[in-house]
């Protein structure tokens, strides 16, 4: 229960929403783990089933030297995708096209030498896709106890 109240007290930290061009983000002191944890129970909580988890900053870490780089770019980066039959359902009988979107994928990040988490989406055309970025907006918000 003691790191519940502290979880949930540093979650009031949490930034706005900042739109850059077509990816939306959240900002919190919740450690990384925290937040990664908050997500899956997110996500799960919507009746959702986690497809993939992409370890992006661990791919990235790997393979720097093979690129001839020596950056590090994060401390730990993951993306997970999911689907919602109800929602894809939805914006692909308004246009099968949406189907170029699916499945849909939630963002945590922590840079380098950073302490902030940033967890986040990339937005949808206008129109039907605003369910999905609806739906993506409430389980990053509910991530870091936003909801």
């Amino acid at each position: 229960m003691r790191k519940t109240l502290a979880a949930a007290a540093l979650a009031v930290c949490a930034g706005p929403a900042l739109a850059d061009g077509d990816v939306v983000t959240y900002e919190t002191d919740l450690s990384y783990g925290d937040v990664a944890f908050g997500l899956e129970n997110a996500i799960l909580d919507e009746g959702l089933v986690i497809d993939h988890v992409s370890d992006v900053g661990g791919m990235l870490s790997r393979t720097r030297a093979d690129v001839g780089s020596d950056v590090v770019l994060y401390e730990a980066a993951e993306a997970y995708g999911f689907c919602s039959a109800t929602v894809s359902r939805a914006v692909m009988e308004a246009d099968p096209m949406n189907i170029a979107y699916c499945p849909y994928h939630v963002f945590i990040m922590q840079e380098a030498g950073e302490e902030t988490v940033t967890i986040g989406y990339r937005g949808y055309p206008d129109g039907p896709m605003d369910q999905v970025e609806a739906l993506l907006d409430r389980i990053a918000r509910s991530a870091i106890g936003m909801d």
